[in-house]
């Protein structure tokens, strides 16, 4: 599958995936806060679903440098 996340999108998504986790490890917020590992597996790979869905893409990398 092809990167649709940007270098800055990315970045955020796995720093606020790593905070809401952390938050729910540490009983914090409620068990909705695992989901943040959802942000981390979509920052980590580059790819998010939805804006595969949505044709959305906030990478500004070219097809040939891959």
């Amino acid at each position: 599958m092809e990167m649709n996340a940007g270098c800055l999108d990315r970045f955020v998504r796995i720093f606020a995936g790593v905070v809401i986790f952390g938050l729910a490890l540490c009983g914090t917020i409620g068990s909705w806060g695992y989901l943040g590992v959802i942000g981390i597996a979509t920052g980590l790979s580059g790819m998010c679903p939805l804006y595969a869905i949505v044709g959305l893409s906030t990478c500004s990398c070219s097809e040939e440098s891959h």
